[in-house]
C-alpha cells in the first residue's frame, strides 16, 4: 500500500510544474517523455517510477526525498483536519473516506478546504467584531443592513414627503412654509456664530439658523432635513419600527439615513423626480440643475427609485475618501458590496481624485461574469469661505448592465462589445489571482514559496 502511495504522485507534480511556470510540453522535452505522459502521471493514470523520479531531480535539482516522502500526505491531512470541525461530526467520516476523497478527487477536496477557511475566516471576524459576546455590535453595519434589506426604498416616506412638497411648492418657498406652520424664521449667519453647526433650530429666538457659507442646494437641503424632523417623525418611528435594532446608536444611525432619505424626498419629489429622470435618461447634471440639488443628492436620490408600478432604473451608491474609506453606501441594485474593508482599485472610483469634477463612466465586471455600468465624480464638502475646511471624496453610482442602455451614457455604445474592466469585491473576497493590484491574498487559497518563480502579482497560489 505504501509503495502504491509514493508511485502516484499526480496532484504534486502538477504543482510542482506551476511553481516552476513550466507548459506540460516545456516539462516533457526536459525529461525526454511525450506531453501526453507528463499529462496521465498529473491524472494519476500512469505512476511515477523510480527512473522518472530520478531524472526529475537530476533535471530541476530537487532533493528526492522531498518529492518521494511525505508531502502528499500534507494534503490529505488538511482535508482530515477540516472534518474533524464538529460541524461534520453527523457525517460519519472515516480516514479512509477522506483519504479516497483527496487522492481521488484532489480538486473537490481542495473546494472543500477552500470554503471551510472562509466559514471560518468569516466566524473569526464575527468574533472580533462582537467583542465578548453580542455585547458589543457594529452599529454602521446594522444601519446598513437596515437599508440594505429594504433597497433603500421606502414608499410610506415618499408618499408623506410628495404631499408635503406640494404644500410648500418649491425650494425658495421653505421659509414662508416654517413661518405659516410653525413660527420659525430662517436666518443665515457666520461660521463663528454657528459655532461648528451647519443648522441649528433655536425655539427660543424662534428660528433655524444655517451656515451662511452653505451653498443653495447645501441651505435647501438643511431645510429640508428640518422640515423631516418636525413633520415626519411618526412616519420615520414607524418605519424605523421595523429595524429590531440591537442599540441606541443603530437605531439613530438609521434614523439620521431615514431622515435624510425623507429630506431628499422633499427636494425631488418621488413622482416629479423619475418622470424627469426617465425623460433625461438619468443625465444627473441635468437633473441636478432641474431640482437644484448637488450631484451627490441626486445620486442619493436615482438609489431610490424602486416603488411598484413607478420602478427607475435600480441604482448603487457608494462614496470614498482618498484613503479609500467607504462613509456612505446605499443598494438599489443588488451590489455586492464588502462589509469591512475598501473597494477594488482598479475601479475608476479611485482614480477619481486625479480628474476632479469630470464624470468618469466605466463598464466593470465581477469574477462572477456579472457586469455593471458606473458614474464616478469628485464631490466636494465644507469650504464655502477663505480657510474654511474642505473634503474631497469620490462617490459612484452603478447599475446593472441590463439596464444601462436607458442611461445617457451609453448612447452611440455597441452594448454587445463593450470592454469591462476587471474589479473584485475586495481583495480578500477576490479569486483573479493574476491581478497586480492585489493587496491581500484571498480566503482559501495557498499561497506559493518564490523559491523557483516570482509572478508579476504580488502572490501566486496554487491550484490546490
Amino acid at each position: 500500500m505504501a509503495k502504491d502511495r509514493a508511485a502516484f504522485m499526480g496532484p504534486r507534480l502538477r504543482r510542482l510544474r506551476r511553481e516552476m511556470g513550466l507548459t506540460q510540453a516545456v516539462m516533457a522535452e526536459d525529461l525526454g517523455v511525450s506531453p501526453s505522459y507528463i499529462a496521465l502521471m498529473e491524472r494519476n493514470q500512469r505512476p511515477m517510477t523510480a527512473e522518472m523520479l530520478l531524472k526529475l531531480a537530476q533535471t530541476y535539482q530537487l532533493d528526492v526525498a522531498s518529492l518521494a516522502g511525505e508531502r502528499g500526505e500534507e494534503f490529505a491531512a488538511r482535508l482530515d483536519g477540516v472534518m474533524r470541525d464538529p460541524l461534520f461530526t453527523d457525517l460519519e467520516l472515516t480516514a479512509m473516506d477522506v483519504e479516497d476523497v483527496s487522492r481521488s478527487y484532489p480538486a473537490v477536496a481542495e473546494a472543500v478546504i477552500r470554503l471551510y477557511t472562509a466559514y471560518r475566516d468569516g466566524q473569526l471576524a464575527l468574533a472580533d467584531r462582537s467583542g465578548e459576546g453580542h455585547d458589543a455590535p457594529d452599529p454602521v453595519a446594522e444601519a446598513r443592513r437596515f437599508l440594505s434589506a429594504r433597497r433603500n426604498s421606502f414608499p410610506a416616506i415618499d408618499d408623506h414627503a410628495e404631499r408635503i412638497a406640494a404644500e410648500i411648492g418649491g425650494a425658495d418657498n421653505f421659509a414662508a412654509y416654517f413661518k405659516e406652520k410653525h413660527k420659525l424664521g430662517v436666518r443665515r449667519l457666520p461660521p463663528d456664530i454657528m459655532m461648528g453647526a451647519v443648522r441649528r433650530l433655536d425655539r427660543h429666538r424662534g428660528e433655524i439658523a444655517l451656515d451662511e457659507t452653505l451653498d443653495r442646494a447645501s441651505q435647501a437641503f438643511q431645510l429640508a432635513l428640518q422640515i423631516a424632523y418636525l413633520d415626519m417623525r411618526e412616519t420615520l418611528d414607524a418605519a424605523l419600527a421595523e429595524g429590531g435594532f440591537t442599540s441606541e446608536n443603530s437605531e439613530r444611525l438609521a434614523r439620521r439615513a431615514l431622515a435624510s432619505y425623507a429630506a431628499g424626498a422633499v427636494m425631488m419629489p418621488y413622482r416629479a423626480f423619475v418622470k424627469a429622470a426617465e425623460r433625461r435618461q438619468y443625465d444627473m447634471e441635468a437633473l441636478s440643475r432641474q431640482f437644484g440639488a448637488s450631484f451627490e443628492q441626486i445620486a442619493h436620490r436615482l438609489t431610490t427609485l424602486q416603488q411598484p408600478g413607478q420602478e427607475g432604473v435600480p441604482f448603487f451608491f457608494i462614496r470614498v475618501d482618498a484613503a479609500g474609506n467607504v462613509s456612505k453606501r446605499l443598494d438599489g441594485a443588488g451590489f455586492p458590496f464588502a462589509r469591512h474593508g475598501g473597494s477594488c482599485p482598479l475601479w475608476s472610483l479611485h482614480q477619481a481624485f486625479t480628474r476632479p469634477r469630470e464624470i468618469i463612466t466605466e463598464w466593470v465586471e465581477l469574477p462572477d461574469g456579472e457586469k455593471y455600468f458606473t458614474i464616478v465624480r469628485t464631490v466636494t464638502a465644507g469650504g464655502g469661505a477663505w480657510g474654511a475646511p474642505r473634503i474631497e471624496r469620490a462617490v459612484a453610482l452603478g447599475c446593472a448592465a441590463k439596464h444601462a442602455h436607458r442611461l445617457i451614457y451609453t448612447q452611440g455604445q455597441d452594448l454587445k462589445s463593450v470592454k469591462s474592466t476587471p474589479i473584485g469585491v475586495a481583495c480578500r473576497l477576490c479569486h483573479r489571482i493574476e491581478c497586480a493590484a492585489r493587496a491581500e491574498p484571498p480566503i482559501g487559497r495557498q499561497v506559493l514559496p518564490d523559491d523557483y518563480r516570482r509572478t508579476i502579482a504580488p502572490f501566486g497560489f496554487s491550484d490546490r
